[in-house]
């Protein structure tokens, strides 16, 4: 058993997991210059840094238009770093009396459930929906559930035996909030949650579950629906938060403050790191950390994070 099942099953790993993720703009932008960066660093990256396609860019990653099987459309103006949905296909409730789920499947991308209905809406007509409850809000609702629970079911169809983590992501924070109430959330998201992963549960596989902006409120709920690694935003959230919900009761995959990486100092990233491993690690595990870093983010930045994520790895070692 690997560190990182250690950690989620709090049974005392040898190391803190680390993993840092470079978006494709990053590879884009530095070249060869990241690569020597990522070379010094074989316990993040590997020690084989085989010859690398730094323009290879795949799916609305590529800059320019793209659409979903359920008629999302995504425009990207900036190649390397994820598009957004600028047409949503149901943008009335008329329009989503006559919903149906997608022919096609496309598993499960980034905002497969929430996100989902505000692609499908827009964002201001679901805030509109979940504050008026009109019975389009549950039709709709029910609609990319149900794609949601085949998708699972195709996936167990062909099981992945050495893959025993899933993972899924949907961002359900703003920045300081939910955008709505934990009661209103409870209400009508968390049994969707519950649903599918009681489903992969069921099957003998554990939920990783990736999901940006201020969630705190909820994790509790979250771990109630199954979730064994939960991955919050530090900034978000605050470190004291999520010790408070989190630790000694479910594991933590931090992502780390995206959002400090483009503009502090090198010298920053070693405090940043320890601080997250003090107030939310511990011998026993519970703690993985994540980092991730893209075009804006200075090489110099990239280089002292992954210093400090190889030094504090060993922090509980003994």
């Amino acid at each position: 058993m690997n560190d990182r099942y250690k950690a989620m099953l709090f049974q005392n790993p040898e190391y803190v997991p680390i993993t840092m993720g470079i978006l494709p703009s990053a590879w884009k932008k530095y070249r060869e210059q990241l690569t020597a960066i990522t070379s010094k660093h074989p316990i993040l990256f590997g020690s084989n840094q085989s010859q690398r396609d730094y323009d290879a860019i795949k799916g609305t990653y590529v800059e320019g238009s793209h659409t979903d099987a359920w008629g999302c459309v995504w425009e990207n103006i900036h190649s390397g770093r994820e598009a957004i949905v600028k047409h949503h296909p149901y943008p009335t409730r008329e329009s989503v009396r006559g919903i149906k789920q997608p022919e096609k499947d496309m598993g499960f991308p980034h905002g497969f459930m929430y996100l989902r209905l505000a692609d499908l809406r827009g964002f201001e007509e679901l805030m509109i929906d979940f504050a008026e409850e009109p019975p389009e809000l549950q039709l709709l609702i029910d609609t990319v559930l149900k794609y949601n629970i085949r998708q699972v079911k195709l996936w167990l169809d062909n099981p992945r035996e050495e893959k025993r983590i899933v993972y899924f992501g949907d961002d359900l924070g703003m920045q300081t909030s939910l955008p709505m109430s934990p009661a209103k959330w409870r209400q009508y998201l968390k049994p969707c949650y519950k649903h599918l992963y009681k489903l992969m549960h069921d099957a003998g596989y554990y939920v990783y579950m990736h999901t940006d902006g201020h969630i705190h409120e909820i994790i509790p709920d979250l771990v109630e629906c199954g979730v064994n690694i939960i991955n919050p935003q530090i900034r978000a959230n605050g470190l004291d938060n999520l010790a408070r919900v989190c630790k000694g009761k479910v594991c933590v995959a931090l992502d780390l403050d995206r959002q400090m990486f483009p503009f502090c100092s090198p010298a920053d990233m070693d405090p940043h790191v320890r601080e997250a491993v003090e107030k939310l690690g511990s011998p026993e595990g519970g703690l993985i950390l994540v980092a991730e870093v893209d075009d804006g983010v200075p090489l110099e930045n990239i280089d002292a994070l992954a210093t400090a994520l190889e030094k504090y790895r060993s922090y509980f070692r003994t």
